[in-house]
Parts: structure tokens; C-alpha cells; sequence
């Protein structure tokens, strides 16, 4: 570890961005930063987002309530690209003030309701269609008990883990260490629960999972910061065999391509409109 040490300053001001990726959309005020209008589809909802794993929450639900026949989950998916800060438009703030994707707009209600926050849209879109959330008190509360545990773990695993694992301009032992010992206490925290469960909240698949698995799943699935192999991933059986189960699903295998602009180009779709437009990627790869 280098022997300098940071001294803050008194009052801290904004003077240049922090370095690494990303620093040049990272910014100490609210708001938006230019006029920009977002398109709007025909479908009743309208999803503005990217394929993070917070973005592929929303999309996975969304492709798992059209597999189950629900028509009114019909969505138009327009991409926000964060990295150029379509996030801080206009448009995009009236939807989310927080400038973070995914936001939604739900067209089927008058007037139009806005939802922003991944956990939310995954509470809104399961009562709207009573789908993917228990109905009984105990298994709605333990779904609802790990829907807000993966909302407030993983920005250890994402801003803190993910940032000085893979992003930041150095790497320094301290942080490093940190939050990786977090993201494994997480790790083993799930495979107990994975033990005696087929799911993370029970013996049904919920939105718990839904949220989850883009974080945790893809990370045992060495999808994740190139970081298998750093956290030992395979130790963590019970994790990986619920991981493996859920991305085998078609809805999830759909879901992960939505908004996605890099990797494989098979598993990549920009843009969503109708269910087709799967057929059409897979056969703009062929």
C-alpha cells in the first residue's frame, strides 16, 4: 500500500472528475443537464433503461408476465445510454428525478404513472398483474424481506466491490479487501438460504429472484467485473445450481438481451417493440 494518505479538505468542492470509468457521467448535483424528450411507443408500458443488472430486473419480469399470457405487460424498451448521459435529459428526469435507469412509464392509466427504482417496478408490475409475489403474509413478506436485502447489498457489490475491483484509474489493497470480503459474506449468506430453499425466498420463483440473480447470478456465473476467480464463485454450489436454474429460463434468456449494446452480438437487442424482434436479432447474427 502506498505510504501517502488523503487529507480531506475542510469543505470539499467539485474541481475535476474522480478518474476511472464512468467518472465522466458522475457529477455532486440533481437534475437535468439538457432538453431532451423521450420517445414514446404504443405499448401500454414504456421502459427507458439499459442492460445493467438493474436494467435486466425489469426486462426479465416483463418477458416472464408475457410468457404467462399477460397482454397489458406489452412494453416498448428504449435505450438510455448512460455513458453519454442520456439519463440527465429532460424527459428522462420528469420519469426518474434520481437520473437512474430503469424508469417506466405505465400508458395503460390516465393520467400516466411514472415508476422509477428497480425495486419498485418489480412491486408495481407484480401487484398490477398479481403475478410472481405471494399472496400470503408470510411468503409475501419473506419475497419483500430479500427484494430489499439484494436493494440494499448490492451497491457493495456494484459501487464498491465492482468500482475498485474493475473501475477505478488504481487499485489499492484497502478498499479491495473491504468490500471483498462483503460481497463473499454475501455470497455465503445466499448459499445457506440456497440450501434449504429451490429459491432464494422459498420453494417459488418471485421477484426476489428476479433481483437477485442479475447481481449475484451473473457474478457465480463469471458474467461480473472478471471476478470468478478472485471470489472462489464455485464454492458457492447452491448459489451457482440457482443460478444456472434461472438462466435457463427462455423469459430470462430474452430479458438479459433487452437494452444490451456489447458482448456477443447474439445476445445483444438495442431495442424492444414487439416480441419479433428476438427473431429478427437472432437473424441479423445468422
Amino acid at each position: 500500500m502506498s505510504d501517502s494518505s488523503y487529507i480531506p479538505p475542510k469543505v470539499w468542492t467539485w474541481e475535476a472528475p474522480s478518474g476511472g470509468q464512468f467518472a465522466s457521467i458522475n457529477r455532486p448535483v440533481a437534475g437535468a443537464s439538457h432538453e431532451k424528450e423521450l420517445p414514446v411507443g404504443k405499448h401500454p408500458l414504456q421502459l427507458y433503461s439499459l442492460a445493467t443488472p438493474n436494467g435486466v430486473k425489469v426486462t426479465i419480469m416483463l418477458e416472464e408476465l408475457l410468457a404467462l399470457g399477460h397482454s397489458g405487460a406489452e412494453y416498448d424498451a428504449w435505450l438510455i445510454r448512460i455513458g453519454e448521459g442520456d439519463q440527465f435529459g429532460s424527459g428522462f428526469v420528469e420519469i426518474n428525478p434520481n437520473s437512474k435507469i430503469p424508469a417506466m412509464l405505465d400508458q395503460s392509466v390516465m393520467p400516466a404513472q411514472r415508476v422509477f427504482e428497480s425495486g419498485s417496478i418489480l412491486v408495481y408490475l407484480a401487484e398490477k398483474f398479481d403475478a410472481f409475489l405471494p399472496k400470503t403474509m408470510p411468503a409475501r413478506t419473506e419475497t419483500l424481506n430479500w427484494l430489499f436485502w439484494q436493494m440494499g447489498s448490492a451497491p457493495f457489490l456494484g459501487g464498491g466491490f465492482g468500482h475498485f475491483y474493475a473501475y477505478a484509474p488504481e487499485k489499492y489493497e484497502y478498499p479491495i479487501n473491504r468490500y471483498t470480503m462483503e460481497v463473499k459474506r454475501q455470497l455465503d449468506l445466499l448459499n445457506r438460504q440456497l440450501a434449504e430453499h429451490e429459491y432464494v425466498a422459498g420453494d417459488e420463483y418471485t421477484i426476489a429472484d428476479m433481483a437477485i440473480w442479475p447481481w449475484y447470478g451473473a457474478l457465480v456465473l463469471g458474467r461480473l467485473y472478471g471476478a470468478a476467480e478472485f471470489l472462489n464463485v464455485d464454492s458457492y454450489t447452491h448459489v451457482k445450481r440457482w443460478a444456472e436454474t434461472i438462466d435457463a429460463r427462455p423469459a430470462v434468456k430474452r430479458g438479459r438481451r433487452v437494452n444490451r449494446t456489447w458482448g456477443d452480438e447474439a445476445e445483444q437487442l438495442p431495442e424492444r417493440h414487439n416480441a419479433d424482434d428476438f427473431e429478427a436479432g437472432d437473424a441479423d447474427t445468422r
